[in-house]
């Protein structure tokens, strides 16, 4: 167990925390889930920084890492669908949900197939996660209907915008990989 890798793992375990408090009558619970949020997120890009930079990357590191991006937001999109019960918001977190998904299965399938680099995470996909992030943020930052919640929900369609667009990339890249080429099959 590396320093990194610990990061990975504390941004899983503060999942459910996020929840719980999210759902609590407590005051400022939306300051707290944002920060918490915000933290989390952070150490998506120091965890990695550092794997590189102190040589520590593993295995292990290597897989959990996407595993703890998707769940935290998965389960952030999923709290904020409920707490703002509206088509809204829904359409484009789960835009988002599909792609991870989608994208997760692709990686996967071309992986075994030998084909892993082809697609590999790209610059739009870096954007969008830097806008998903922020979007994310701004909307645990306050009940649903404030004005910084109307901001969030406005990035969070550019997220899912930018979301479509990687995904258009990723499957033009594997697409010589899904489909038989009528060349070698007779």
């Amino acid at each position: 167990m590396n320093f990194p890798t610990f990061l990975t793992l504390l941004r899983i375990l503060v999942i459910p925390l996020l929840v719980v408090i999210y759902y609590l009558p407590i005051p400022n619970k939306y300051l707290i889930c944002a920060l918490l949020f915000g933290a989390a997120a952070l150490t998506d890009w120091l965890d990695g920084y550092l794997a590189r930079r102190w040589d520590q990357m593993t295995p292990f590191g290597a897989f959990l890492d996407p595993v703890a991006d998707k769940l935290m937001v998965a389960v952030a999109l999923g709290v904020l669908i409920e707490a703002h019960a509206s088509w809204i918001m829904t359409f484009p977190a789960l835009v988002i949900i599909g792609r991870e998904i989608v994208i997760s299965a692709l990686r996967e399938w071309m992986a075994e197939i030998g084909e892993r680099g082809s697609v590999a995470v790209s610059w739009i996909g870096k954007i969008k996660t830097t806008f998903q992030m922020l979007a994310i943020f701004l909307l645990l930052l306050t009940p649903p209907g404030t004005l910084l919640a109307w901001g969030g929900l406005a990035l969070l369609y550019l997220a899912a915008l930018l979301t479509l667009w990687s995904m258009i990339s990723y499957l033009r890249a594997a697409l010589p990989h899904l489909l038989p080429n009528p060349a070698k099959n007779p």
